[in-house]
């Protein structure tokens, strides 16, 4: 296959062909040697690749109404980025998946490729506890050098890339739509954070639409580019299950986060571990399976001190208590006994500090 700057034009234009499958533009450029004489091969020749099925039509229907270059200043223009099946910089644990991207669009920077590489899932409809969690393991995994990858969904995903982005770590965030799209609309200031401190990629084309059918093949792409698929909070129909059979399928590992026996939302990743996924009480189960000689640190428990930082007796107080479980502002004023604009003020100080993060949904954690 060409890795030729020039022929990168082609592969676009294929790669946007309706009804041309993924296999089958990767055959066709393998073929014909590269995506620029795949483009312009012989009508007749194309008639005859009997593998090539009705694709050969369509591709030459297409390539009658459509010219590469003025596809690929679109794109530049746009300010997207293409990432080619061919290109040295292609993730290797994408190209051994079933039915591999043979084009990736992006935005951000694709040094983060290169790292270690985990993929945070979970529900849309998550708990405060599932929330809390995400955010934990992924701020830890980043400051330990891995890339979190997820969906950038609202729920477990925007938890475990906020989380990494905080750790002062990198995400990825794998669309189910255009990089250009921004989906769903909450994630908003998130979306723009990536695009300055991490990744988008989608093998849609920019403009493309988020629709249902998108999410489940976007999902292959999630688990295919991590080492391991961490599920930290999942009911029996959700879509972060198909996130691990895919994982299962390519041979990756698998991880659980238990939950309540008695909460809908953790009732997938119980049956995860019955089936032998690997139950997470902590970052250290999994760092210990990436990283040779890895061991927890002599101290591993949440700091609870302020590193010598003086605080207002006010301060003091909603830093004590929050527990475990993130609160909301009512439920701090109710607990410290003063009124939450006073709460509000204390909250941000903390905030600032690094003492306090503040989470989806109004809720606030100790870090």
């Amino acid at each position: 296959m060409s890795y030729e700057t020039g022929d990168r034009a082609y592969w676009v234009a294929l790669h946007q062909c309706p009804g041309l499958r993924a296999r089958r533009m990767l055959q066709l450029i393998e073929h014909f040697g590269s995506g620029e004489a795949a483009w312009k091969a012989d009508a007749n020749e194309l008639r005859g690749l009997t593998w090539l099925g009705e694709g050969g039509e369509r591709l030459l229907e297409w390539r009658s109404r459509v010219r590469p270059a003025e596809l690929w200043n679109k794109l530049t223009g746009a300010g997207v980025g293409v990432l080619l099946f061919s290109d040295p910089v292609y993730p290797q644990e994408l190209k051994y998946i079933y039915n591999p991207p043979p084009v990736l669009y992006y935005r951000g920077s694709l040094e983060y490729l290169a790292n270690l590489k985990l993929a945070v899932v979970g529900t849309r409809r998550a708990t405060a506890y599932g929330l809390r969690v995400a955010h934990s393991l992924a701020r830890e995994l980043a400051e330990q050098g891995v890339t979190v990858v997820s969906g950038l969904a609202v729920g477990i995903d925007a938890a475990a890339h906020r989380g990494a982005l905080q750790g002062k770590g990198k995400t990825i965030a794998v669309l189910g739509c255009g990089v250009d799209v921004i989906y769903p609309r909450q994630n908003a200031s998130l979306f723009q954070q990536i695009v300055r401190e991490g990744l988008l990629l989608s093998e849609l084309p920019p403009g493309t639409p988020p629709e249902k059918h998108h999410f489940p093949a976007r999902n292959r792409i999630i688990s295919g580019l991590g080492r391991g698929t961490v599920v930290v909070e999942a009911g029996e129909r959700s879509g972060a299950l198909i996130t691990a059979d895919f994982a299962l399928e390519q041979g990756r590992d698998v991880f659980a986060v238990p939950g309540p026996i008695t909460s809908l939302h953790s009732r997938g990743t119980l049956n995860l571990i019955k089936q032998g996924a690997k139950l997470v009480t902590g970052v250290d189960d999994i760092l210990e399976e990436y990283l040779p000689g890895y061991g927890p640190p002599a101290h591993s428990e949440r700091k609870e001190g302020t590193g010598g930082l003086k605080l207002s007796p006010t301060e003091e107080k909603v830093l004590a208590a929050l527990g475990d479980v993130p609160s909301t502002v009512e439920e701090l004023a109710a607990a410290v006994g003063l009124p939450a604009r006073e709460i509000n003020v204390a909250l941000t100080f903390l905030e600032l500090q690094g003492l306090v993060t503040r989470m989806p949904g109004g809720l606030y954690s100790r870090c």
